[in-house]
Order: structure tokens, then sequence, then C-alpha cells
């Protein structure tokens, strides 16, 4: 039976993208194109840009022999429909984006996996089993007097490490060692970053099924949208939203990212390092910012699926789409009652119109030329202003961003912290120029700072003294960029 079941599963894995990307007759051809376009260091592309990408790829790929006889937009079109790509528009974006879907990422790692393996059984791998076991003992242990023991144990260690270390001696790890070790955090930490793509599509999944919910509940209330209307945010609460919630207020906390930034800026500058490659040490300098890019973009998600599912309930569009629900199934109801006493092709004495609309290509369309619409006649003189040079100059003060009194503050609490928000700084620092000193240091950290997706409340007062507050994006400022402030 336990065969049978695992035939049963083994079947169904079969009809997912996943095995049939893998089962595909052009497979090594669909697999190293789409681990070329999306999985390098852009991995969400535009569209525009992706067809550009893959157009060039092609024509070379036709150059070299291989059998690639269709367009760029049919590949896109096709690797669509088989669930190889996924492809959003998000708030703001002027097309619509590109990235792989989870099934398409886990193929192409089983395949590198596959080509390039690893030392599985390695001893710093071992270590971390033995450490996370001992410290999960050590933490479910009610008994008070061996978690004493324990702990006296643990003091008598560190005390031994004290006394050597006063003596000048330090134990370290060999290379070796220290570079096996390396990797397997490499290893992990690229596997976290993957599993943000996989906690994004849960979302959207969960996200369809509480609509579902709504518009399949057929009572006046249901239980899903009582708790809408009572101000819960369901996804959030979800077990897979609490777990990300906690993810992400451990990723963003400024204490804890501080140990993580500096460890990293520590591991990269040892001397065993320069035996990484140069893909795994850009990998450990950039793995903070990828962290909060990714678990941004996933925040971002999970808030626009909570804030869209309250706006379902609230405006009420919900009603109209259970009524053409119960419409369509009081239909097909109809419809097979009857079709043992009516042939398809029956003439039932009814005529029905049907709507159309016609469908035009954007590229059909013309800009509206200003120039032919332009009011005759010439520009009158203006009238001579009463402005003194200083009265302009003091409005040119007031109206311009003072970006060096902001570089300076940021370069002097980069000074004495790895990360710094937003938050800190207009905490910190008063906002001499209103909004105007927000703006900014959004703007600085458009360029030389992280910007995530998620948004924060800030507060501040301006040249008039007036408390004021904002939600604005949150934006961070990392140690290894100092040196853009140091002006």
């Amino acid at each position: 039976m336990s065969a049978l079941k695992t035939i049963a599963q083994l079947r169904q894995l079969r009809e997912q993208p996943l095995w049939k990307l893998l089962a595909s007759d052009k497979a090594p051809l669909v697999l190293g194109v789409l681990q070329d376009l999306l999985l390098g260091e852009e991995k969400v592309v535009p569209a525009s840009v992706l067809l550009e990408k893959l157009q060039q790829e092609l024509q070379q790929l036709k150059q070299s022999g291989e059998d690639m006889a269709q367009s760029g937009q049919a590949y896109l079109a096709l690797w669509l429909a088989e669930g190889w790509l996924t492809r959003r528009l998000p708030p703001g974006a002027q097309e619509e984006q590109y990235e792989l879907t989870t099934d398409a990422v886990t193929a192409i790692r089983f395949l590198q996996g596959v080509l390039q393996p690893r030392a599985l059984a390695t001893e710093s791998r071992l270590a971390t089993v033995m450490q996370q076991l001992t410290k999960l003992a050590e933490d479910t242990n009610p008994d008070p007097a061996s978690r004493r023991a324990a702990l006296l144990a643990e003091r008598d260690r560190i005390d031994r490490q004290l006394e050597q270390i006063g003596r000048g001696v330090v134990d370290t790890l060999p290379t070796e060692r220290a570079l096996e070790r390396a990797r397997d955090i490499i290893g992990l930490a690229d596997e976290l970053v993957a599993d943000f793509r996989r906690v994004r599509e849960d979302f959207d999944q969960l996200n369809r099924q509480l609509r579902g919910d709504l518009l399949n509940n057929e009572g006046s209330r249901g239980q899903v949208l009582e708790q809408l209307f009572a101000g819960m945010d369901l996804i959030g609460e979800t077990p897979a939203g609490k777990t990300f919630y906690a993810f992400w207020r451990l990723l963003t906390d400024i204490e804890q990212s501080t140990i993580f930034s500096e460890s990293l800026t520590e591991v990269v500058t040892r001397e065993f390092a320069n035996q990484l490659g140069v893909g795994e040490k850009r990998f450990l300098r950039n793995l903070t910012s990828r962290l909060l890019d990714e678990g941004g973009n996933v925040h971002e998600v999970l808030q626009t699926f909570s804030r869209s599912l309250r706006t379902f309930v609230q405006s009420r569009e919900y009603l109209e789409q259970r009524r053409f629900n119960a419409v369509l199934r009081e239909s097909q109801r109809d419809a097979l009652a009857v079709k043992e006493r009516l042939r398809p092709n029956q003439d039932v004495g009814f005529s029905l119109w049907l709507p159309s609309a016609q469908l035009r290509s954007a590229a059909q369309w013309r800009l509206f030329d200003l120039a032919g619409q332009a009011a005759p006649g010439g520009m009158e003189d203006a009238t001579e202003s009463s402005m003194s040079l200083q009265d302009i100059a003091s409005m040119v003060r007031n109206s311009e961003i003072d970006f060096g009194i902001l570089r300076r503050n940021i370069y002097e609490r980069l000074q004495q912290s790895q990360v710094v928000g937003i938050e800190e700084l207009l905490r910190v620092y008063p906002a001499t120029q209103g909004l105007g000193s927000v703006v900014g240091y959004i703007y600085l950290a458009l360029r030389h700072g992280q910007v995530t997706h998620s948004n924060v409340q800030v507060s501040w007062k301006g040249m008039d003294s007036v408390a004021r507050s904002a939600v604005v994006p949150a934006v961070y400022f990392l140690k290894d960029k100092e040196r853009e402030f140091a002006r």
C-alpha cells in the first residue's frame, strides 16, 4: 500500500512544471537559457529587456546549429503557459516584470548540484548538527539542577579560554576547515534566499484561497468575512504569515543586523577568505542587502495582499462576485436539467445578443502632438519683480535640499553603528528642512543605501516647530558605504 501511495504522488508530481521542465525534449536548451537570463545578478527583469536578451540568445543558438526556430515572444508565451516563468506588474512599474517560478529554480539548482556536487558529510555540518542538538536538549530541559550544571560547565570552559588568551594562546580554525565552513554557510544562505520565492508564491496561493472562501460562502456572513470586518490581517495571522513576520523582525532588528554585518565584514577580511572564489566573496559581501531586498519584496507582497483583501470586502465587491457565481451555477443546473431533452443545435426560440469589443495593439496608437494645438500669438512680457537677490537666495535655500547636512548626519551615525535607518536619523538629528529632509534621506538611500519594499512611520519637527509624521519606505545605510557620505 505504501508503494501505491508513493506511485500516486509521483504521478501527480509528473504533471507539475518541475518534472515537465526536466523531461522536456529541449530541456538542456531551455534550462541553459533560463539560468543565463534569470538566475544571475538580475533575477527580476522587465519584459522589454528580457525579450531583447532572449532574442540575442536565440540568434547565437541558431548560429551554433541549435534548433530554436520560434520567436522570442513565442518562447516567452510557451514558458509562461508551462509554469516555468511568472510575470507581475508591481505598483508604479512601467511594464511587466518576469522571473523564474519556484519549480524552474528548483530544477536548475538540482542539476547544478548534480554537475557540481559538493561533499555532504563534512566536519562542519556534523558539528552544526551536534551543536544544535545539544542546544535543543539544553533549552527543553526542565530540570533546574541539570541546567545549572550545564551553565557552570560552560562558564568553566569560557574561563579556560580566557586564561589561554591571557597567556597569548589563541586557537583558530585551520584554513581547510574555515573554507569548508564558509562554503557551508554560503550554501545555506543561498537556499535561504531562494526560499523567499516559494514563500511569496505561498502567500499568493493563500490570498486566492481566502477570496475563494469569501465567494463560496453561502451564508450572509462567513468566518473569513467576520474576521475581515473585525480588522484582522488574515494572511498575517496564518502560520506562514506569523513565521515570515518573525523572520522579518529578526532581519530588520538593528542589533542583530549590526552583529550580522560585522561578522560578514570580519569573515571576508580573514586570510583564509583569499582562497574563496570571486563569486563566493561577492555573495558574502552582498548577503545583507540581498536578504533585505528579498525579504522586503515578500513583505510588500504580504501587505499588498492584506490590503487588497480588506478592500475587496469593504467595497462590497465580493457581493457582486457572489451574485455572479450564483447565477452561473444556476445556469449550469438548468442546462444539465434539459440536456437530455434538447439537442445542442436545436432552435429554442430565443436570441442572445453577444457583446464584443475591438481590441487594438498599443503600438497602433499615435501620440497626441501638442504643437498642433499651440495657442496663437507670441509670449507677453512679464512685469518687473520687486524681489531682491537676497530674497531669491533665501527662496532657493528653502526649496533645495541641503544634502551636505544629511550626508554628515549619516556619516556620523555610521561611525557608531553598522546599520542606520531613517527612523534613527530623524530621531537623533532635527529635520531642518521638514519634509525636505525626509525626502533627502530617501534619495540618498536610493543612490548609496538600501530601500526595502516595506514602510515605516517616521516623525519630525520642521522649521515651524510643528510635529508631523508620515509613512515612508524603510531605508537603511550600511557601514561599508560610509565613504560615500564622508564629504
